[in-house]
């Protein structure tokens, strides 16, 4: 908290409790939520919330560098909380969106620089799939 706190006043910005929720939520989830998600998930806690505070405050988050936006081609951006560049994988089912650990993608902004003659700066990796669960249903 104390680190939030310190970035927001750095940046002449209020910490409120919504933003703070807001930002816990999306540090204690691996599931991608969209703004909607995040909305149902804290509104019990925070009845007069709007779902426009939602998309405000993680606006905010992105900004300040504490949140990503990925948006895995479903109309519908989700966000998660670990910056570090790292894939996805997205169920085409169910749409689940989970993030790829401890696999070894570090070589390929060195191959497409090889490939292109770009000097690339980052990149984003999505892998299109049907998880566990919806394979046991079909």
């Amino acid at each position: 908290m104390d680190k939030l706190t310190n970035i927001f006043r750095e940046k002449n910005l209020k910490l409120t409790p919504q933003r703070y929720a807001i930002y816990k939520y999306l540090k204690s989830t691996k599931s991608h939520p969209s703004a909607e998600m995040i909305y149902d998930t804290i509104k019990a806690d925070f009845p007069t919330m709007s779902l426009a505070t939602v998309y405000k405050t993680v606006r905010t988050l992105i900004e300040l560098g504490l949140v990503q936006e990925i948006n895995v081609g479903e109309d519908n951006f989700r966000f998660d909380a670990n910056v570090d560049n790292h894939p996805h994988i997205v169920c085409i089912t169910c749409g689940k969106v989970d993030d790829i650990e401890d696999a070894a993608f570090e070589h390929l902004n060195q191959d497409v620089e090889n490939f292109t003659n770009y000097k690339v700066s980052t990149h984003k990796l999505y892998f299109y799939g049907i998880c566990p669960e919806c394979q046991k249903e079909l």
